[in-house]
Order: structure tokens, then sequence, then C-alpha cells
């Protein structure tokens, strides 16, 4: 028997994917778009792993971490990140909200899993909550990043204290 969690957990992966593709399509960097647009992946494969659970089927989608995808999309738009950033008042509203979307995930997946019926259910969302607990950091240090670059760049770079 599928637990409710799984029910809910379809509604908020639903909920969070409509939010992240609004976000990107109105991210004005190029760095935003790619990270918010990666969000969307994962929350469609998390979304689908849960559609297979809920009907009873085998899960095919493969795990994997988004800190990993999104080393990749730094190393690829580091020149264009580096550029002084002005960050609109809406884009840092919009990961504060994707930052509590992700702590509510993140606690959310915690307690399902530790409630799960079944060995299945209870993997898949210890699996989700360490893919949530990935974006929320994402996420933190994008805030960090947009809020106040020079510090960031010192803090996440060592610049040329450390030589």
């Amino acid at each position: 028997m599928i637990s409710d969690a799984v029910a809910t957990a379809i509604k908020m992966e639903t909920d969070a994917i409509a939010f992240y593709e609004e976000a990107a399509d109105k991210a004005s960097h190029p760095f935003g778009k790619e990270m918010l647009r990666g969000f969307v992946k994962d929350e469609k494969r998390h979304l689908a792993m849960l559609q297979c659970l809920f009907n009873g089927l085998d899960i095919q989608e493969i795990f994997f971490r988004p800190k990993e995808t999104i080393k990749t999309v730094f190393s690829n738009l580091k020149d264009q990140m580096m550029e002084r950033v002005e960050a609109l008042p809406s884009e840092m509203e919009a990961i504060k909200i994707a930052l509590q979307m992700e702590t509510e995930g993140f606690h959310f997946y915690g307690k399902a899993a530790a409630n799960a019926p079944s060995q299945k259910e209870k993997e898949l969302f210890e699996r989700l909550v360490v893919e949530e607990n990935d974006h929320f950091s994402i996420l933190n240090e994008t805030y960090e990043f947009l809020d106040n670059t020079g510090q960031w760049y010192m803090y996440e770079e060592r610049g040329i204290v450390e030589g």
C-alpha cells in the first residue's frame, strides 16, 4: 500500500516544477537561468520516480547529486558570473522562496522516510532528502553570491590570501 505521503510528494514536486519554470523564465542572469532549469529537470525526475512508486512500478530513474551538476554549470559560466551581478529584488525573493520550499521538502521527506510503509518508499524518500539538501545548499550559495559577490568570491575561491 502506498502512503498518503507519496500523493503529497507528487503535488509538492508538481508545484516545484511550476515555480522553477517561472523563475527560470524571469531570471536575468545566465547562471540563474541554468541553475533553475537544472532544478526543473531534477524536480521532473523526482516526480517521475514518485509516479512510478504511486503506480506500483519499478523506479527507473537514476539518482545523482545536484551539486555535481551545478559545478559543471559554474565552470562553463564562471566568466559571466563574475561580471558585477545586479540581482533584481524579484530574483532575490525567488531564491528566498525556493530556499523555504527546499527546507520544507527536506523536512517532509525526512518524516516520510521515517514513517514509510515499505522499504522501496523509505529508500526513495531518503534519497530525496539528500537531493533537497543539495538544492538548498546550491540556492543558499547562490543567494550569498548575489548578495555580496566580492565576499563570496574571496571565501569560495580563497582569492590570493592563500597564495
